[in-house]
């Protein structure tokens, strides 16, 4: 019997919620503090036009060539004519213990407490780049203009 991993992963998550344990199991391993928020973004929906890069651009006020959010393409899946890609959605994880706070000598790199947002305040940032070399995902980037660290801050603060 085959089935696609999203066929798995409905069956999994059904029976750990039939059994009763996963809420136990989620309460004993995790330690939130606060509030945490998830992106949720179907890959299998993505046809990788990118509007979404460009939209988050244009909201944030980014200009070309720099982008808070990637969609890579992934190797041709198939042979010809058969060829089919996936998309990934890439853009900052907001890390739980985010090295990039851990390093930014000004505190312009910080994580809301409200929110649980990591995010970074362009007055007091001096563009050194030290979070730029100590984020895991390489998601952060120095915005063209204002020559500050930028990245996504979750639609925090659109316009």
């Amino acid at each position: 019997m085959s089935c696609t991993r999203r066929q798995f992963i409905t069956r999994v998550g059904a029976l750990a919620a039939v059994s009763g344990m996963a809420g136990r199991v989620v309460a004993n391993t995790l330690n939130i503090n606060g509030v945490r928020y998830g992106m949720v973004h179907d890959e299998s929906l993505c046809i990788g036009c990118t509007a979404c890069m460009d939209a988050c651009r244009e909201v944030n006020q980014v200009p070309e060539g720099v982008s808070r959010l990637t969609i890579i393409r992934s190797e041709p899946l198939g042979t010809f004519p058969e060829v089919k890609y996936r998309f990934f959605r890439h853009s900052c994880q907001h890390c739980d213990h985010a090295p990039c706070v851990d390093v930014c000598p000004t505190g312009a790199s910080f994580r809301d407490a409200a929110s649980g947002i990591v995010d970074v305040n362009p007055d007091l940032c001096v563009g050194c780049q030290y979070c730029i070399a100590a984020c895991p995902y390489r998601v952060r980037f120095i915005h063209p203009v204002s020559k500050t660290a930028d990245k996504c801050d979750f639609c925090g603060k659109p316009g």
